[in-house]
Protein backbone atom coordinates (compact mmCIF):
# COMPACT_ATOMS: atom_id res chain seq x y z
CA UNK A 1 0.00 0.00 0.00
CA UNK A 2 3.14 2.41 0.96
CA UNK A 3 4.38 1.38 -2.63
CA UNK A 4 1.31 2.45 -4.13
CA UNK A 5 1.09 5.48 -2.74
CA UNK A 6 4.11 6.89 -3.12
CA UNK A 7 4.54 5.76 -7.05
CA UNK A 8 0.59 8.33 -7.59
CA UNK A 9 2.33 10.89 -5.00
CA UNK A 10 5.72 11.01 -6.26
CA UNK A 11 5.45 12.54 -9.63
CA UNK A 12 3.08 15.37 -8.05
CA UNK A 13 5.73 15.91 -5.19
CA UNK A 14 7.65 18.93 -7.10
CA UNK A 15 4.53 20.67 -8.35
CA UNK A 16 3.35 20.51 -4.88
CA UNK A 17 6.36 21.68 -3.49
CA UNK A 18 6.09 24.63 -5.88
CA UNK A 19 2.89 25.67 -4.43
CA UNK A 20 3.92 25.27 -0.72
CA UNK A 21 7.06 27.31 -1.74
CA UNK A 22 4.89 30.30 -3.35
CA UNK A 23 2.44 30.39 -0.36
CA UNK A 24 5.20 30.31 2.41
CA UNK A 25 8.37 31.63 0.85
CA UNK A 26 11.02 28.92 2.62
CA UNK A 27 12.22 25.79 1.09
CA UNK A 28 12.20 23.83 4.37
CA UNK A 29 8.60 24.91 5.42
CA UNK A 30 7.43 23.85 1.89
CA UNK A 31 9.40 20.45 1.92
CA UNK A 32 7.65 19.84 5.25
CA UNK A 33 4.28 20.72 4.21
CA UNK A 34 4.57 18.54 1.33
CA UNK A 35 5.69 15.36 3.75
CA UNK A 36 2.84 15.86 5.99
CA UNK A 37 0.56 15.68 3.42
CA UNK A 38 2.17 12.64 1.59
CA UNK A 39 1.33 11.19 5.40
CA UNK A 40 -2.01 12.22 4.84
CA UNK A 41 -2.20 10.67 1.41
CA UNK A 42 -1.05 7.65 2.83
CA UNK A 43 -3.82 7.49 5.14
CA UNK A 44 -6.54 8.41 2.75
CA UNK A 45 -9.24 6.21 1.10
CA UNK A 46 -7.50 6.34 -2.35
CA UNK A 47 -9.69 4.29 -3.86
CA UNK A 48 -12.52 7.31 -3.17
CA UNK A 49 -10.24 10.48 -4.85
CA UNK A 50 -11.03 10.95 -8.17
CA UNK A 51 -8.54 13.48 -9.33
CA UNK A 52 -5.62 12.72 -6.77
CA UNK A 53 -3.89 16.11 -8.23
CA UNK A 54 -6.60 18.43 -7.17
CA UNK A 55 -6.93 16.83 -4.14
CA UNK A 56 -3.73 17.01 -2.70
CA UNK A 57 -3.79 21.04 -3.89
CA UNK A 58 -6.00 21.32 -1.53
CA UNK A 59 -4.57 19.36 1.23
CA UNK A 60 -1.14 21.23 0.87
CA UNK A 61 -3.01 24.62 0.27
CA UNK A 62 -5.07 23.95 3.72
CA UNK A 63 -1.61 23.32 5.92
CA UNK A 64 -0.04 26.76 4.18
CA UNK A 65 -3.09 28.65 5.40
CA UNK A 66 -2.34 26.96 8.49
CA UNK A 67 1.16 28.30 8.63
CA UNK A 68 0.72 31.31 7.41
CA UNK A 69 -0.09 33.16 10.27
CA UNK A 70 3.30 31.80 12.47
CA UNK A 71 5.39 32.36 9.82
CA UNK A 72 3.97 36.21 9.62
CA UNK A 73 4.37 36.71 13.53
CA UNK A 74 7.70 35.15 13.08
CA UNK A 75 8.57 38.13 10.54
CA UNK A 76 7.47 41.38 12.72
CA UNK A 77 10.58 40.43 14.69
CA UNK A 78 12.65 39.49 11.92
CA UNK A 79 15.70 41.61 11.67
CA UNK A 80 16.01 43.55 8.49
CA UNK A 81 14.42 43.23 5.35
CA UNK A 82 12.85 39.97 4.61
CA UNK A 83 13.52 37.59 1.70
CA UNK A 84 12.25 34.51 0.32
CA UNK A 85 14.46 31.39 0.70
CA UNK A 86 16.24 31.43 -2.71
CA UNK A 87 15.40 28.58 -5.64
CA UNK A 88 18.20 28.64 -8.26
CA UNK A 89 17.15 27.07 -11.41
CA UNK A 90 18.07 26.58 -15.19
CA UNK A 91 14.90 28.45 -16.54
CA UNK A 92 11.95 30.59 -15.95
CA UNK A 93 9.44 28.04 -14.34
CA UNK A 94 6.40 30.87 -14.51
CA UNK A 95 6.37 34.33 -14.17
CA UNK A 96 6.40 34.41 -10.17
CA UNK A 97 9.24 36.35 -9.73
CA UNK A 98 10.67 37.90 -6.48
CA UNK A 99 9.12 40.64 -6.29
CA UNK A 100 5.99 39.53 -6.92
CA UNK A 101 6.77 36.96 -4.24
CA UNK A 102 7.35 40.20 -1.76
CA UNK A 103 3.68 41.62 -3.32
CA UNK A 104 1.91 38.16 -2.22
CA UNK A 105 3.51 38.73 1.44
CA UNK A 106 1.36 42.24 2.03
CA UNK A 107 -2.38 39.46 0.32
CA UNK A 108 -4.16 38.31 3.04
CA UNK A 109 -3.66 34.47 3.01
CA UNK A 110 -7.05 33.86 1.04
CA UNK A 111 -6.07 36.36 -1.46
CA UNK A 112 -2.78 34.54 -1.87
CA UNK A 113 -3.96 31.36 -2.18
CA UNK A 114 -6.50 32.60 -4.23
CA UNK A 115 -4.17 33.99 -6.78
CA UNK A 116 -1.85 31.35 -6.85
CA UNK A 117 -3.88 28.11 -7.32
CA UNK A 118 -6.08 29.98 -9.81
CA UNK A 119 -3.60 32.69 -12.04
CA UNK A 120 -0.31 30.70 -11.51
CA UNK A 121 -1.21 27.38 -11.20
CA UNK A 122 -4.21 26.80 -12.91
CA UNK A 123 -7.06 25.50 -10.77
CA UNK A 124 -10.56 25.80 -11.42
CA UNK A 125 -12.36 28.65 -9.58
CA UNK A 126 -14.64 25.72 -8.28
CA UNK A 127 -11.50 23.89 -7.21
CA UNK A 128 -10.37 27.07 -5.53
CA UNK A 129 -13.50 27.46 -3.88
CA UNK A 130 -13.56 24.18 -2.02
CA UNK A 131 -9.88 24.16 -1.41
CA UNK A 132 -10.75 27.67 0.71
CA UNK A 133 -14.36 27.28 2.10
CA UNK A 134 -15.51 29.89 -0.42
CA UNK A 135 -18.13 29.72 -2.70
CA UNK A 136 -17.10 30.85 -5.96
CA UNK A 137 -17.95 34.07 -6.44
CA UNK A 138 -16.27 34.56 -3.29
CA UNK A 139 -13.16 33.18 -4.37
CA UNK A 140 -13.22 35.31 -7.66
CA UNK A 141 -13.39 38.31 -5.69
CA UNK A 142 -10.56 37.32 -3.85
CA UNK A 143 -8.23 36.55 -6.82
CA UNK A 144 -9.15 39.73 -8.50
CA UNK A 145 -8.39 42.03 -4.74
CA UNK A 146 -5.22 39.70 -5.45
CA UNK A 147 -4.88 40.96 -9.19
CA UNK A 148 -4.94 44.77 -8.29
CA UNK A 149 -2.62 44.76 -5.48
CA UNK A 150 0.00 42.91 -7.46
CA UNK A 151 -0.53 44.27 -10.45
CA UNK A 152 2.54 46.68 -10.57
CA UNK A 153 4.80 43.67 -9.14
CA UNK A 154 4.33 41.59 -12.27
CA UNK A 155 7.04 41.49 -15.08
CA UNK A 156 6.53 44.93 -17.22
CA UNK A 157 10.17 44.31 -19.39
CA UNK A 158 11.01 40.68 -19.81
CA UNK A 159 14.74 40.69 -20.79
CA UNK A 160 15.91 37.38 -22.69
CA UNK A 161 17.56 34.49 -20.34
CA UNK A 162 21.42 34.99 -22.00
CA UNK A 163 21.19 38.79 -21.68
CA UNK A 164 20.27 38.57 -17.57
CA UNK A 165 22.69 36.38 -17.26
CA UNK A 166 25.19 38.91 -19.39
CA UNK A 167 24.17 41.68 -17.17
CA UNK A 168 24.81 39.76 -14.06
CA UNK A 169 28.40 38.42 -14.87
CA UNK A 170 28.99 42.22 -15.82
CA UNK A 171 27.89 43.15 -12.83
CA UNK A 172 29.94 41.15 -10.71
CA UNK A 173 33.22 41.96 -12.79
CA UNK A 174 32.25 45.63 -12.30
CA UNK A 175 31.59 44.82 -8.29
CA UNK A 176 34.32 42.87 -7.67
CA UNK A 177 36.85 44.44 -9.91
CA UNK A 178 36.53 48.42 -8.64
CA UNK A 179 34.99 49.64 -11.78
CA UNK A 180 32.94 52.36 -10.79
CA UNK A 181 32.04 53.63 -14.21
CA UNK A 182 31.15 50.22 -15.42
CA UNK A 183 28.80 49.49 -12.14
CA UNK A 184 27.28 53.07 -12.95
CA UNK A 185 26.08 52.30 -16.18
CA UNK A 186 25.04 49.14 -15.26
CA UNK A 187 22.10 50.83 -12.28
CA UNK A 188 18.85 52.77 -13.39
CA UNK A 189 18.57 55.98 -11.42
CA UNK A 190 15.97 54.51 -8.96
CA UNK A 191 18.05 50.87 -8.35
CA UNK A 192 17.71 49.98 -4.82
CA UNK A 193 19.22 47.25 -2.89
CA UNK A 194 18.08 45.01 -0.62
CA UNK A 195 20.20 42.50 1.75
CA UNK A 196 18.61 39.66 4.21
CA UNK A 197 21.12 38.84 6.61
CA UNK A 198 18.44 37.96 9.36
CA UNK A 199 20.52 39.08 11.79
CA UNK A 200 22.75 35.95 11.65
CA UNK A 201 25.55 37.74 9.21
CA UNK A 202 26.46 41.08 8.29
CA UNK A 203 23.71 42.77 5.61
CA UNK A 204 22.24 46.44 5.80
CA UNK A 205 19.43 46.50 8.46
CA UNK A 206 17.18 48.90 5.73
CA UNK A 207 16.78 48.74 1.97
CA UNK A 208 19.08 51.15 -0.12
CA UNK A 209 17.36 53.56 -2.55
CA UNK A 210 18.74 55.39 -5.35
CA UNK A 211 21.96 54.57 -8.15
CA UNK A 212 24.39 57.41 -6.01
CA UNK A 213 23.48 55.17 -2.45
CA UNK A 214 24.21 51.75 -4.09
CA UNK A 215 27.32 53.46 -5.82
CA UNK A 216 28.66 53.95 -2.23
CA UNK A 217 27.92 50.64 -0.80
CA UNK A 218 29.62 48.54 -3.55
CA UNK A 219 32.39 51.04 -3.47
CA UNK A 220 32.94 50.26 -0.10
CA UNK A 221 32.49 46.68 -0.58
CA UNK A 222 34.84 46.35 -3.03
CA UNK A 223 37.62 47.60 -0.53
CA UNK A 224 36.73 45.37 1.67
CA UNK A 225 36.89 42.44 -0.98
CA UNK A 226 40.85 43.66 -1.73
CA UNK A 227 41.64 41.53 1.29
CA UNK A 228 39.47 37.99 0.24
CA UNK A 229 37.94 37.25 -2.78
CA UNK A 230 34.44 36.77 -3.96
CA UNK A 231 33.79 33.25 -6.35
CA UNK A 232 31.14 33.24 -8.35
CA UNK A 233 29.82 29.51 -7.86
CA UNK A 234 26.98 29.54 -10.25
CA UNK A 235 24.94 31.72 -12.52
CA UNK A 236 21.16 31.04 -12.96
CA UNK A 237 17.51 31.92 -12.67
CA UNK A 238 17.08 32.67 -9.19
CA UNK A 239 13.63 33.44 -8.09
CA UNK A 240 12.54 34.05 -11.78
CA UNK A 241 15.28 36.78 -11.97
CA UNK A 242 18.79 36.56 -13.24
CA UNK A 243 21.58 36.39 -10.77
CA UNK A 244 24.30 34.29 -8.97
CA UNK A 245 25.35 32.42 -6.01
CA UNK A 246 28.29 33.44 -4.62
CA UNK A 247 31.39 32.61 -2.08
CA UNK A 248 31.71 35.94 0.05
CA UNK A 249 34.96 36.72 2.47
CA UNK A 250 34.24 35.00 5.78
CA UNK A 251 33.71 31.91 3.94
CA UNK A 252 30.08 33.33 3.15
CA UNK A 253 27.66 31.48 0.80
CA UNK A 254 25.11 34.65 -0.34
CA UNK A 255 22.69 34.41 -4.04
CA UNK A 256 22.42 38.19 -5.40
CA UNK A 257 19.00 38.88 -7.72
CA UNK A 258 18.69 41.43 -10.46
CA UNK A 259 15.37 43.01 -11.34
CA UNK A 260 16.36 44.67 -14.88
CA UNK A 261 14.31 47.32 -16.61
CA UNK A 262 14.45 49.03 -20.02
CA UNK A 263 17.10 51.87 -18.38
CA UNK A 264 19.14 48.84 -16.44
CA UNK A 265 19.24 47.00 -13.16
CA UNK A 266 16.12 48.51 -11.36
CA UNK A 267 16.50 45.75 -7.93
CA UNK A 268 19.27 43.82 -6.45
CA UNK A 269 18.10 41.66 -4.52
CA UNK A 270 20.92 39.58 -1.74
CA UNK A 271 20.06 36.66 0.62
CA UNK A 272 23.26 35.88 3.13
CA UNK A 273 21.21 34.33 5.64
CA UNK A 274 22.77 31.08 5.75
CA UNK A 275 19.71 29.67 7.51
CA UNK A 276 17.92 29.99 4.12
CA UNK A 277 20.99 29.15 2.16
CA UNK A 278 21.70 25.51 3.09
CA UNK A 279 20.09 23.76 0.22
CA UNK A 280 22.74 25.67 -1.61
CA UNK A 281 25.69 24.62 -0.15
CA UNK A 282 25.96 21.93 -2.61
CA UNK A 283 26.27 24.44 -5.73
CA UNK A 284 29.38 24.35 -7.66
Amino acid sequence: MTLDAAFAFDPLRPRLTRIAYRMLGSVADAEDVVQDAFLRWMATDRDAVREPEAFLRRVVTRLCLDQIKSARARRETYVGPWLPEPIVEEEEVDDVTLPLMLALERLSPLERAAFLLHDVFGASFDEVAETLHRDAAAVRQLASRARSHVRAARPRFTVAKEKGLEIAAAFFAASRGGDVTGLRALLAADASVHADGGGKVHAGLKPIFGADNAMKLFTSLHRFMTFETSKVLRYGIINGLPGFVTREPGDILQTTAFLIGESGIEAIYIVRNPEKLGHLETVH
